[in-house]
């Protein structure tokens, strides 16, 4: 099997060294376009960040060319990613998958993936791709079949919204959030109002590998002391000191990050559902400032009232707009 890779990051090494091991043949696609030489694969997996997907596809349309039968394997965070692909490639070529194995990229470009977690996958048009699904059970990693793929990533949109653009906007480690009640209670109501897009677009959320994605959302609608509760330990121990992926993108003054995919994804969602997503809508808008504009950060770093005020601002401006109409 030939595998091309766009991404040479923690997730696309993973996989190239998970399918390496099962006798297959990888290459990565080179940083610029002008370096990208056509190439004969199987398998091409997208493992870049949402915001280099358009130039991953002309990476990819250069390498596998017009006539390609390759299947497209597509891991990335938050969603849209699958449509873009389709709309390049065909639904019938692309895959969708959520990774939830823990991966982590030293700074001499060494992985180390945990024990834990797993692989799903989703067709996105109406080709099975079996064969894909027994090359990743081939190499012992646990896999889930679904037929949703719109199920499967905004589940996993689920997972990746905790912790996140809060602990990015406020510089702070998921083990310091859990500790502030007023932060924790957005984090929970966050959750809230992904679980009731996801009911205004008709879509249900199912369990991912190691992770009970339903039994989470069906804590969040218990009181929020409750739920605070019962999602401390989990967090603390799934993160605990680890950045989370928003504040990577911060820390590393990129200008652009996957909040767009994420919490933005939620509230645009929201707002052509008519479904008030206040705290998502801020979490993506305060970061989106933050990464464009990185001295607004001063303003936000380690004081949760700053933020709490944006969403209470918010909250008084979707009311007004519910009563003007």
């Amino acid at each position: 099997m030939n595998v091309y890779i766009a991404g040479a990051g923690a997730v696309g090494t993973y996989f190239g060294d998970l399918l390496r091991g099962d006798s297959a043949t990888i290459a990565y696609a080179p940083r610029r376009l002008d370096d990208v030489s056509p190439v004969s694969a199987d398998l091409a997996i997208v493992a870049v960040k949402s915001y280099d997907t358009d130039a991953a596809i002309l990476a990819l349309q250069r390498a596998l060319g017009a006539d390609s039968r390759a299947t497209i394997l597509c891991p990335q965070n938050g969603v849209g990613n699958e449509e873009k692909l389709a709309a390049a490639f065909g639904a019938d070529a692309i895959v969708s998958c959520a990774l939830t194995v823990p991966v982590d990229k030293s700074r001499d470009g060494q992985v180390a993936a945990s024990n834990s977690g797993g692989i799903a996958l989703a067709p996105v048009g109406s080709v099975a791709h079996n064969w894909l699904v027994a090359a990743f059970e081939a190499a012992n990693v646990p896999v889930k079949v679904a037929s949703d793929y719109r199920s499967m990533k905004w589940s996993k949109l689920t997972l990746n919204i905790v912790a996140n653009a809060s602990c990015a906007i406020l510089n702070l480690l998921p083990e310091r959030l859990v500790h502030m009640e007023s932060m924790f209670a957005l984090e929970v109501r966050a959750l809230r109002e992904a679980a009731a897009v996801m009911r205004a677009l008709g879509i249900e959320a199912m369990d991912l590998p190691s992770y009970p994605v339903r039994a989470l959302q069906g804590v969040v609608v218990l009181p929020t002391p409750v739920a605070r509760l019962v999602l401390t330990s989990r967090i603390s121990g799934a993160r605990g000191r680890k950045p989370p992926s928003l504040l990577l993108d911060l820390r590393a003054a990129k200008g652009r990050t996957e909040v767009d995919v994420l919490n933005g994804a939620i509230a645009a969602a929201g707002r052509k559902l008519g479904v008030p997503t206040p705290v998502n809508a801020v979490f993506a808008r305060v970061l989106d400032d933050i990464a464009h504009m990185p001295q607004l950060w001063a303003k936000y770093r380690e004081r949760p009232q700053a933020l709490l005020a944006e969403v209470e601002a918010e909250q008084r401006r979707m009311a007004a707009i519910k009563v003007r109409a």
